[in-house]
């Protein structure tokens, strides 16, 4: 199965993300789509930008989706050398980001690592398209090959609506030519590396943009 992947493997490796098509099948991803309309109905209080993984370790449906044997096995793929199927795969977070029409907010430029305590940091980040996500929705926007660069320190931003009120680069520090919209249809999933820069604008357009990150690590 590896030699299936090596050139998107090797990709992952030169440009900090990859997208993979259709690895999830309709009818899952009909249940994700249900999944998320019963956790807004059932938590009103909670933007849909906020599902994280508190109110969902417990949930049936959720704990089925991350450990899905497809998953998993591209983990082991494009986490290589640090996730290793017969050492075991464990999930470090998961959470949803439902960016609902006309209201749904920006995401800063920045980089998942500087958010998280781990040395050595080793994550690998699946983010699955529950919905379509384009350039008109808020897809997800890459800097290509940003991932080699050190991580840099968060600073806050609540100056303007945004998911996560903090940000590690600024429009002025990017390359415009660099910027990738990821657009994914439902099924596909896009992963990207804990270092590169990323973000994604709001949601202007009268459809909810919905995905799932799900972040697998080495089993410890």
């Amino acid at each position: 199965m590896a030699d299936q992947y090596s050139q998107l493997v090797e990709q992952y490796h030169r440009d900090g993300y990859v997208i993979l098509r259709n690895v999830i099948d309709d009818q899952l991803i009909k249940e994700c789509q249900a999944h998320i309309d019963f956790l807004q109905k059932k938590y009103p209080t909670i933007p849909g930008e906020h599902f994280h993984h508190p109110i969902m370790r417990n949930d049936p449906f959720w704990i089925r989706l991350v450990s899905d044997q497809r998953l998993l096995d591209l983990a082991a793929i494009f986490g290589e050398p640090f996730i290793k199927p017969n050492d075991g795969i464990a999930l470090f977070s998961s959470h949803y980001f439902s960016k609902p029409p006309k209201t749904g907010m920006a995401v800063l430029w920045h980089q998942d690592g500087a958010y998280w305590p781990l040395k050595p940091m080793n994550v690998l980040t699946m983010w699955l398209a529950v919905d379509r996500s384009d350039s008109e929705n808020g897809c997800l926007r890459v800097i290509r090959g940003s991932h080699r660069q050190d991580l840099t320190t968060l600073k806050e931003d609540v100056s303007v609506s945004n998911v996560l009120g903090s940000y590690t680069h600024r429009d002025e520090d990017i390359n415009p030519n660099d910027i990738v919209d990821i657009i994914l249809e439902p099924g596909d999933i896009s992963i990207h590396h804990p270092n590169i820069i990323y973000g994604s604008n709001a949601n202007t357009s009268d459809r909810r943009r919905c995905g799932l990150t799900i972040r697998y690590f080495k089993d410890t």
